[in-house]
């Protein structure tokens, strides 16, 4: 009987640790790293000084981390020549460097303070970074669950099927964020983000070229801004040159991008058809009219972002870089 009893002890505390290491916390580094957020933040500024891409470029990051395999610093590490990454996918190849940087410079900030160093992760870096990049262009402040830990692998294969593409219709958009666990409304809250993103030529130009059977402009898209367009990426111009995805406060994160809906000046085809599919347009009309609305949804849905797919002590560790397997 005490035997059975000892056993009942020890698969109770065993359940206990691993129900602890499983959860996330807004305190989680409370004793071993406080000032993790505020080492995280000077970085994050720092590196927006330097150049306002910085935005964009972790919050996208960040998403491409969470989307694929969950919220685990994967998409950070770097291929070797006997494994291809996740970030050397196709669907990655156009993540701005800026946004790696910023995390490998927090993290440089926050080891250099003896007690935090290698006690953060990767992944709650990376969190805390795209917070910040969100405030600091004019967005909501949002307190960030910590406590992940990061992955052990990294393939290109995994990024398979995973991500949106530019012409993804609601249907399949509304599967991919369904099988995140997310909503429809977390995911046109989500595809706000594009209110500080920018996108190369390539990624739209069968909108305002050749489009369908008809060798004409998308007609769901704004004339005018069809016109703009063309003359931004005329036919034969280096696919790398960028533009804008919100027309007029492209460096302030704001809901002018669900008013540019309104207007048919959705970059992507996905950005588009939130308007034109009547399933999503009342979201996008209330956004669009309502900024602290939009700012609530996004919040929200940034912190269920945040939950996808967590490591713990089981899966994962505490990377020593951020781009390399210990």
């Amino acid at each position: 009987m005490g035997q059975i009893y000892v056993t009942v002890t020890i698969f109770l505390i065993i359940i206990g640790v691993s129900v602890r290491v499983n959860a996330l916390s807004e305190n989680y580094y409370a004793n071993t790293c406080p000032s993790v957020e505020k080492l995280v933040r000077q970085a994050v500024l720092q590196k927006i000084n330097q150049t306002f891409v910085t935005i964009p470029a972790t919050l996208r990051l960040y998403f491409h981390d969470c989307a694929v395999s969950g919220c685990d610093a994967s998409v950070l590490i770097q291929s070797t020549p006997n494994n291809k990454a996740e970030k050397d996918h196709p669907d990655n190849l156009s993540l701005a460097g800026d946004g790696f940087d910023t995390v490998i410079k927090a993290k440089a900030a926050v080891d250099a303070v003896p007690g935090c160093k290698n006690k953060v992760s990767c992944a709650d870096i990376l969190t805390i970074a795209t917070r910040d990049v969100v405030n600091l262009a004019g967005g909501p402040y949002y307190k960030v669950e910590l406590g992940r830990y990061d992955s052990l692998t990294s393939t290109a294969a995994s990024v398979n099927g995973k991500l949106p593409q530019p012409s993804d219709d609601l249907n399949r958009l509304n599967s991919l964020f369904t099988s995140l666990g997310l909503t429809q409304s977390d995911m046109i809250a989500l595809s706000g983000a594009h209110t500080v993103g920018f996108s190369h030529c390539n990624k739209f130009s069968n909108r305002i070229y050749g489009f369908s059977s008809t060798n004409s402009v998308d007609p769901t898209l704004n004339k005018q801004y069809a016109t703009q367009l063309q003359g931004m990426c005329p036919r034969n111009v280096d696919p790398r040159i960028a533009v804008n995805m919100d027309t007029v406060t492209p460096r302030r994160f704001d809901n002018w991008y669900y008013a540019d809906l309104k207007q048919g000046k959705g970059l992507f085809s996905s950005d588009q058809v939130l308007y034109t599919d009547p399933r999503s347009r009342p979201t996008v009309e209330n956004w669009a009219s309502n900024n602290g609305n939009f700012y609530a949804a996004f919040s929200s849905a940034m912190i269920k972002l945040g939950r996808v797919g967590v490591k713990n002590a089981n899966n994962g560790n505490i990377r020593i870089r951020c781009d390399a397997f210990n």
